[in-house]
């Protein structure tokens, strides 16, 4: 059986270029988490005043206003522990859940729709998104 196939439903180890593949989209998650994490905290901060890392924390944990920023958290949580137990890898499904989650949308969940208003007001938050995007179109 060869490296990233699928056999009876199963997937395998990934090649090399794979995981790369896959590292590469990690890393652009993580720049577009933190970039979100950063534009939802200056308007919390505008409203409440500044915040401790320790209160950026449990701001983070607890506060619905940041709660549209836990499936992207998932994700990328997802895709360590699948990155670590390489035998479990399905890029595809990988692929589907970064799309969706790359994907704003007046209309749809509440992360696509804040995630549409992070981009529509945030520099940084379009240069992540754009960069993003840019690795997806290169897995098709």
């Amino acid at each position: 059986m060869l490296a990233g196939s699928r056999y009876a439903g199963l997937v395998t180890a990934p090649d090399a270029a794979v995981a790369a593949r896959l590292r590469d989209i990690r890393e652009a998650l993580l720049r577009l988490h933190r970039t979100l994490l950063d534009w939802e905290r200056r308007g919390h901060e505008r409203v409440h005043g500044r915040l401790s890392a320790n209160e950026l924390l449990q701001v983070l944990l607890h506060d619905p206003e940041f709660a549209w920023l836990r499936p992207l958290s998932e994700s990328i949580v997802h895709l360590d522990e699948m990155l670590a137990d390489q035998a479990t890898v399905d890029e595809d499904a990988i692929l589907v859940q970064v799309r969706a989650l790359a994907s704003p949308d007046a209309d749809g969940t509440p992360y696509a729709q804040r995630y549409l208003q992070a981009i529509q007001q945030s520099p940084d938050a379009v240069l992540a998104h754009r960069d993003l995007l840019a690795l997806l179109r290169r897995q098709r």
